[in-house]
């Protein structure tokens, strides 16, 4: 699978694409939970990655309708996560910082 994980346009942008599927989302910054890796743009939940009933699947969430009830969800590899999750943390992106090793130990 190929992954991109940069700075574009004023937010981060995180994309992984493979034979079968793409993942894309753009957020100014990402707000890790226990299990739960949230994705905000303009302070608004976007889009999410967590792990799938406590399964070895990582599954990433996008909000596709204006009123945020439509979703499409795919699953993404936990390095492509990971991969996410440092740079995020290196740019300054995540809204708790003490959060983020929790997420690692559950998650990843």
């Amino acid at each position: 699978m190929k992954t991109v994980v940069t700075e574009h346009d004023g937010r981060m942008l995180a994309r992984v694409e493979g034979d079968d599927r793409v993942f894309e989302v753009s957020f100014d910054s990402v707000e890790p939970t226990d299990v739960t890796l949230r994705f905000l743009r303009g302070g608004e939940r976007v889009g999410s990655i967590y792990n799938d009933d406590g399964t070895d699947r990582t599954m990433a969430r996008l909000t596709t309708g204006r009123d945020g009830t439509d979703f499409i969800g795919v699953e993404v590899p936990k390095e492509f996560v990971g991969e996410l999750l440092d740079a995020a943390v290196e740019a300054g992106r995540v809204t708790d910082e003490a959060a983020v090793e929790g997420y690692r130990v559950r998650v990843l």
